[in-house]
């Protein structure tokens, strides 16, 4: 393919690494000058190119460019935007090649979890249609690590070391009050289906702190786990609980359901903590404290896993390798090789595998009883959270960058979304 510039976007929910992969992903394109001219990035995700809302990252220095793996969240923007399939709305993919095709963009790299990866799978398909062939490569991203075949998904390892260490600092706290104040606190952290989150949690089970996790592999059982807590209270005093918020009754119904759902179509929740802990309260009257990790959790980039940031910034410099090579329609992996010491390369899997596929916890990652997890599962859990990766502090505080985001020249009419 002769030289064309490329298209890079961020999408779903952000997280404290997904900078890294951009920086990946600009660092190593700016290597192959050659081959790639400029990489635009899309304002706000995928809607930027949708609305040739482009951002022109040649415009931004080597410094402030590589300050982005050190930087939380989305640089250049996010969005939780899904494109239908290309039946029911064509005219949005037909206008995503329109955009490509008046900035000679040859390659897209779209940086997400699994709806992004079908998006990108679906592009991918319609270009060669379409007579305007684009090189997409997704950039696997997700907190929740549900994404198939990729050991591991960039951003999750920092957010179980932030849950890992934040549970055990309020263990530590409840343990040191519960003779005569609180006996139960309560953590919920992210994990729609997938109880990967709320696993590292359990960590904190190896520095002899009760705890009971409620993963959304396993329905909820109330009778069963009220038992599970008194148990625990009474042998430590105390105990911390560790809930999904994707934890649900037998029925499907979410503990933490608002009755609202999201741009993806997705139930919003929020609110398992406090149902679990006034349950309790009103079962056995025990003084509690809760806490939603929410944003917190993902954009802790003062305590992000060393292991997470290489390989976000990996898996974006192999997405760029991988498209100047000539593949098409694949996503970089992380391929797990030993766990002691933590060894892994890189893999790459075809999107048709990919896309729409979401990896749950294995049964031998859980205890028998639903409410713990099993020495395989710290197996896996403990090297994603190995090494620390501080940002540079001044004042007190992390220096993180800004970037300028200077906007490309349109060239097309408007678009309504």
């Amino acid at each position: 393919m002769s030289k064309k510039n490329a298209f890079y976007a961020q999408s779903g929910g952000v997280t404290a690494v997904i900078n890294a992969s951009a920086c990946g992903v600009i660092e190593t394109a700016r290597k192959h000058s050659d081959k790639i001219g400029n990489v635009y990035a899309g304002r706000n995700g995928i809607i930027g190119a949708l609305t040739e809302d482009l951002i022109d990252t040649s415009q931004e220095s080597a410094a402030d460019i590589a300050a982005l793996r050190d930087t939380p969240s989305g640089a250049f923007g996010s969005c939780r935007y899904k494109m239908k399939s290309l039946e029911a709305n064509k005219r949005e993919y037909e206008r995503l090649i329109e955009v490509f095709k008046a900035h000679d963009i040859g390659y897209f790299f779209y940086n997400g979890g699994g709806d992004s990866a079908d998006t990108c799978y679906k592009v991918s398909q319609l270009s060669e249609k379409m007579g305007y062939p684009v090189q997409a490569v997704h950039v696997p991203k997700t907190v929740d690590n549900d994404l198939p075949i990729t050991d591991n998904c960039p951003g999750f390892g920092s957010v179980a070391k932030y849950i890992a260490v934040s549970t055990l600092e309020a263990s530590f706290d409840v343990r040191s009050m519960a003779k005569t104040s609180t006996k139960i606190f309560v953590i919920e952290v992210m994990g729609r289906h997938a109880g990967w989150i709320a696993a590292a949690g359990g960590l904190v089970e190896d520095h002899d702190i009760p705890v009971v996790i409620l993963f959304p592999e396993v329905e909820f059982d109330q009778a069963k786990f009220m038992a599970e807590v008194k148990a625990k209270v009474e042998k430590y005093d105390f105990c911390t609980i560790v809930v999904s918020e994707g934890c649900h009754w037998p029925d499907g119904r979410f503990l933490a359901e608002q009755g609202t759902r999201d741009a993806f179509g997705h139930a919003q929740l929020g609110g398992a903590a406090p149902v679990v802990a006034n349950m309790i309260k009103d079962a056995m009257g025990y003084k509690f404290h809760w806490a939603v990790a929410d944003y917190l959790q993902r954009a802790a980039r003062h305590l992000a896993s060393a292991s997470d940031v290489e390989q976000a910034y990996a898996l974006g410099e192999a997405a760029v390798e991988m498209a100047v090579q000539g593949h098409n329609s694949i996503m970089p992996t992380v391929v797990r090789k030993s766990s002691s010491p933590y060894q892994w390369e890189i893999g790459m899997a075809p999107l048709s595998e990919v896309a729409n596929v979401e990896k749950m916890m294995p049964k031998d990652f859980i205890t028998d009883n639903g409410f713990g997890i099993t020495a395989a599962c710290k197996e896996y859990l403990y090297p994603l959270i190995q090494g620390e990766a501080y940002p540079a502090f001044e004042n007190g505080m992390p220096k993180y960058v800004t970037l300028k985001n200077v906007a490309v020249a349109k060239k097309l009419d408007t678009f309504e979304l």
